[in-house]
């Protein structure tokens, strides 16, 4: 059992849902080992109680993909604070119907009027109490959301956990005043000069562990260069840690992981999808070697969001007859945007106006690149 991989996959451990892994993962932290790394080389703290066991995560760098992925609306998040509100004047283990937080949430939230005879309300309220009875900050005693969706006079019987306290993480400053992500950023080193080695060296781990890849760019090029500097250091921790390999390229980074390590989202993953996107990058490779599409010096290929759709299309009339059925009857355009937006989630594009990016952890990962483009200086240095 890899403690680290648990606690970095999990929001937390329940003892209420996972007593064995509980007490497991507890005797584990006890030798401190695992909490040192975490505490020096991403500078998080681990919270210890006799409810949960959590990682108090934070990413380096904000991305598009992340958030709670069952959530689709903003309406759905302020739902969700606001249960979290409610929560706070709850004991644990206390009891409480779905009127009496409808309510609530009724008369708290801002902006425009809620009216839960409106079903797309009822929708999203619906999805916020799934999740939090998934993730363990609620259990239901009686009754079920469906009857809430059929009818807003449906009752639910449900049960603080006492967990939705430790969902947020613990700010240091007032965070009242903040509008950007970067000031949530910047708050994890109040008072501490930034081009310092200890923040340094915490950014580059959490890059490294958290995100699909490390790119150099304008912004990254201190974390970039400590990354070369001491890429032999940072590969031995990390390989006596995980199952993985450090490749550093000449603008790009990546911690590839081997067969034995379960941490957190790996591409290719066992679906249609993933083959559907492992396809697509076989005809971009075609095109790379042919010359039609051509490599910069960044390693960030630039297409016409048209050239990327026609090689979305050629994918599909070449090897179409071979998916499975659901992706056999999809319209092209359904097929595009699901191919897309998974490309998106991992990373391995971004969508611009009007051109599509390829990213270079999408080459690196997937071998599009040509074998001679490595000698120019693209190779694992």
């Amino acid at each position: 059992m890899n403690v680290l991989e648990i606690l970095l996959n999990r929001r937390w451990i329940l003892k209420s849902r996972d007593r064995e892994l509980y007490y497991q993962v507890k005797e584990k932290l006890a030798s401190g080992e695992e909490k040192k790394f975490l505490r020096e080389k991403l500078g998080y703290q681990v919270i210890v109680n006799p409810y949960l066991i959590k990682v108090e995560k934070m990413p380096a760098v904000p991305e598009n993909w992340m958030g709670i992925l069952d959530f689709k609306e903003p309406v759905e998040y302020v739902f969700f604070c606001l249960v979290l509100m409610f929560l706070e004047e709850k004991e644990a283990e206390e009891q409480f119907v779905l009127s009496e937080l409808t309510e609530y949430v009724q008369s708290q939230y801002e902006g425009e009027q809620i009216d839960w005879t409106v079903y797309r309300y009822r929708r999203h309220m619906i999805k916020v109490m799934k999740y939090c009875t998934a993730c363990g900050l609620l259990n239901i005693d009686d009754g079920s959301e469906e009857g809430f969706a059929r009818d807003y006079t449906g009752e639910v019987l449900y049960e603080n956990t006492g967990a939705s306290r430790y969902f947020m993480k613990n700010f240091t400053q007032d965070i009242m005043g903040y509008h950007s992500p970067e000031d949530f950023e910047k708050e994890e080193w109040i008072d501490v000069n930034e081009d310092r080695g200890i923040v340094r060296r915490q950014r580059v781990y959490r890059r490294l562990l958290m995100s699909m890849g490390m790119y150099k760019d304008s912004d990254s090029e201190e974390d970039f260069a400590y990354v070369r500097n001491y890429r032999n250091m940072i590969q031995g921790e990390l390989s006596e840690l995980f199952d993985c390999e450090l490749q550093v390229h000449r603008n790009s980074a990546f911690l590839i992981l081997n067969e034995n390590s379960h941490l957190g989202r790996c591409f290719p993953e066992e679906n249609t999808l993933s083959d559907i996107v492992l396809l697509f990058n076989r005809i971009l490779q075609e095109k790379l070697q042919t010359g039609e599409i051509q490599v910069p010096l960044n390693e960030q290929i630039s297409i016409p969001r048209e050239v990327f759709q026609r090689l979305a299309e050629e994918c599909r009339e070449r090897f179409g007859a071979a998916w499975n059925k659901t992706y056999r009857e999809m319209t092209f355009g359904e097929i595009y945007r699901e191919m897309a937006d998974y490309m998106k989630e991992l990373m391995l594009i971004e969508e611009k106006q009007d051109e599509i990016v390829i990213r270079q952890a999408a080459g690196k990962i997937m071998g599009v690149y040509p074998a001679d483009f490595s000698l120019e200086g693209g190779q694992n240095e």
